[in-house]
């Protein structure tokens, strides 16, 4: 999902007695003073009766619609200011106790002109007493929270959760809420996620809620000290509890569980002014384990695995591989050594030849020095030969959840027997490589990612999300990390070009990532879509920009050319027409080049063509009629996560089948022992349920019977 303000519309003020004495509440953003008479110290120690007061910047953003995080705190007898983002903490209009920034608050300019401006003011405001309570925020304008004193630290990435549990169930921020099924906040709208950008990283803080039973991570709820105050960073929407016209939006019981939760926050304040908080002892974060084994590019005769080991093993420089294959004894054994590559983060790829084709192999790696510590083990099937009739089964999907998800259990059961990923896996939104790299981490150690990753051949490209942030083109400034990260976290046969526009197969520098492969009768071209696109004149037509850039192109004309798999597949992670919104990344803006590529597959006579793309949220197969001599066909495969988006479910001339449907992926199944030749696709989500079926023969994809 994207989150940016573009289209966000600020909330309107509202006034409403709260009914605690004369006390009001603002609700919405930071226009309109409320009038307070008196003016008190500002943490001196007081009765537990004294009042609390809040300065409050909150925002109804575009996906809620939703606020209350005023109306909250009134209720729970705090009383309630706009926070004035042109002044510091010590500035406002009234000495506050507690500064509150309400969930997507990040999407108004003024929440970032306030941290800012304004951040060693809130390091002195906590350092005195004072409590910044901050929910969750957009991911996409930094992860980091900014504000926070050096050494403490708390980082986001777009993971979302419903499920939440309790960590510090005797902490006063947990201990008062109703525990259901091991869960806390349960029952909440479906349409707000309880918890909305998760936090990942942390230091000098303590995990109080999580987003999964019985650990840690990923933490939905932090508490740091900083002096005598205190910082709460949340991911939890819990005050996106009211709408416009001020009607709950949220289930009763919700409501009432975040009135509780705003009762807790308002008693914990008074703790924090009075000294009777509890210690902060931070939790550690847990340590960074290994990732993989991967399967990488797996042909007839040859297959790449990959390994990120533990850091416990990263002294051990050279590491040794053992690919044993499956036939019984007497068979032989495959041994291969690689190093680790620091500049690639602590990666190495082992490079196995001489294989047997369509062989079953399984594979055990060590460190070389240690031949009998437990090994890192995975399988793999090689490719059948290139000119032998074969079935070959492959699963495909774009737009994935770093979560645990039954759509991968689905995957694996579906018997497929290699998988590509066609970009938006994983979502990383950010130009910064340390960031890019822990989400491909975090993606490939999902416990059935890392099942389907370490037992069949597996391909990637990428999407805007993974390339960059929404919509991005190749001007993003940020792609060379993003670029780094792809290559040091997938082990395709090549990523793209050098600088001097040769293929690159190593893991250095370059320009893009696409790619090729074969398996049996279906050869597949990653095309890179996103790198070059808007960078320059297009080889189709200089008056206008390019989208693949020349090189690839070339790239592109010759492995066509040399093909003789019967069914080729052109892949990229956005869709070949125009998504029919304000976005530019599509084929659409770019049908100088795609018309281009179409004419010169008619020219060339190319049979056996068809289209793959992703991106969208919504899974749709087009049939364009004899464009290039026979029916080309595009298949659209999105999500595999549970976000759809209907509104790109858009009428089109060629539309045959489409549906709005989450979890979804393609199994697509070429066989060529049959004549003529088949090529089935079908769209199948987690529960197994099949959506709808393309059926095509070789002879209706342009080849003579």
């Amino acid at each position: 999902m994207t989150k940016n303000s573009d289209d966000a519309a600020n909330p309107e003020s509202q006034v409403r007695p709260d009914g605690v004495g004369r006390r009001t509440v603002l609700l919405g953003g930071v226009g309109g003073a409320l009038a307070l008479s008196g003016v008190r110290p500002a943490f001196a120690a007081a009765a537990d009766d004294a009042p609390l007061r809040a300065a409050v910047l909150e925002f109804r953003d575009q996906w809620t619609k939703a606020t209350g995080l005023a109306q909250l705190l009134g209720r729970a007898g705090v009383e309630v200011i706009p926070l004035d983002v042109t002044k510091g903490a010590a500035e406002q209009a009234q000495t506050v106790d507690l500064i509150a920034f309400g969930s997507f608050t990040n999407n108004d300019v003024a929440y970032g002109k306030f941290v800012e401006s304004h951040g060693e003011s809130l390091r002195t405001f906590v350092d005195g007493g004072g409590v910044v309570l901050e929910l969750t925020q957009s991911d996409q304008f930094g992860p980091a929270v900014t504000y926070l004193p050096a050494g403490t630290t708390a980082i986001r990435d777009d993971r979302d959760f419903d499920a939440i549990y309790p960590v510090a169930t005797d902490h006063p921020l947990v201990k008062a809420l109703p525990v259901s099924g091991g869960q806390v906040l349960a029952g909440r709208n479906p349409a707000i996620r309880t918890s909305w950008e998760s936090l990942v990283e942390w230091t000098r803080m303590r995990v109080l809620m999580s987003g999964t039973s019985g650990g840690v991570q990923p933490p939905c709820l932090l508490e740091g000290a900083h002096g005598s105050g205190r910082w709460v960073i949340s991911s939890l929407t819990v005050d996106k509890c009211f709408g416009v016209d001020g009607t709950p939006v949220q289930p009763a019981a919700a409501i009432s569980d975040s009135e509780t939760f705003f009762a807790a926050v308002a008693a914990y304040v008074r703790m924090v002014k009075a000294g009777t908080a509890p210690e902060v002892v931070p939790t550690p974060q847990p340590g960074d384990v290994v990732t993989g084994p991967m399967v990488g590019d797996v042909g007839t005769k040859n297959a790449r695995l990959w390994l990120r080991p533990g850091p416990e093993d990263r002294e051990e420089l050279v590491w040794a591989c053992t690919v044993i294959p499956a036939v019984g004894p007497g068979a032989p054994v495959h041994r291969v050594t690689a190093e680790i590559s620091r500049e690639n983060d602590h990666t190495m790829i082992f490079d196995v030849p001489r294989l047997a084709p369509d062989t079953e192999y399984t594979f055990a790696i060590r460190p070389h020095s240690r031949p009998t510590a437990d090994p890192h083990t995975g399988s793999f099937t090689t490719a059948p030969p290139d000119h032998r009739p074969a079935v070959v089964t492959m699963g495909l999907g774009s737009c994935a959840p770093s979560v645990s998800d039954p759509v991968w259990n689905r995957i694996m059961e579906e018997g497929v027997d290699s998988f590509v990923m066609l970009g938006d896996t994983p979502y990383i939104d950010s130009p910064r490589l340390d960031v890019a790299r822990r989400k491909q981490r975090d993606f490939l150690r999902v416990p059935e990612v890392a099942e389907l990753i370490s037992t069949r051949p597996i391909w990637g490209t990428w999407d805007d999300h993974d390339f960059g942030v929404n919509d991005t083109d190749g001007n993003y400034v940020g792609k060379e990390n993003t670029r780094k990260a792809f290559v040091d976290y997938r082990a395709n046969s090549s990523y793209g070009q050098t600088v001097d526009g040769e293929l690159q197969t190593g893991r250095d520098e370059g320009e893009g990532v696409y790619t090729s492969f074969r398996r049996g009768p279906i050869e597949i071209f990653l095309i890179d879509p996103r790198w070059f696109s808007r960078t320059g004149p297009s080889w189709a037509d200089p008056a206008k920009q390019t989208c693949t850039g020349e090189v690839q192109w070339q790239w592109l004309r010759e492995q066509l050319q040399r093909s003789t798999a019967t069914f080729k597949a052109l892949a990229t992670g956005m869709i070949w027409d125009d998504k029919q919104n304000s976005e530019s990344d599509d084929w659409g803006t770019y049908q100088h080049e795609r018309e281009a590529i179409f004419d010169f597959i008619t020219k060339e006579k190319i049979p056996g063509v068809f289209l793959l793309g992703g991106d969208i949220h919504v899974s749709r197969a087009l049939n364009y009629g004899a464009r290039v001599g026979y029916d080309l066909w595009q298949f659209i495969v999105s999500p595999l996560h549970n976000r759809t988006i209907p509104s790109l479910n858009v009428p089109h001339p060629a539309l045959v089948h489409s549906a709005v449907e989450p979890n979804v992926f393609l199994k697509l199944v070429a066989d060529t022992t049959v004549k003529p030749a088949t090529l089935t696709a079908t769209w199948i989500n987690s529960a197994g349920k099949r959506i709808f079926e393309v059926h095509r023969t070789s002879t209706d994809m342009g080849h003579r019977r």
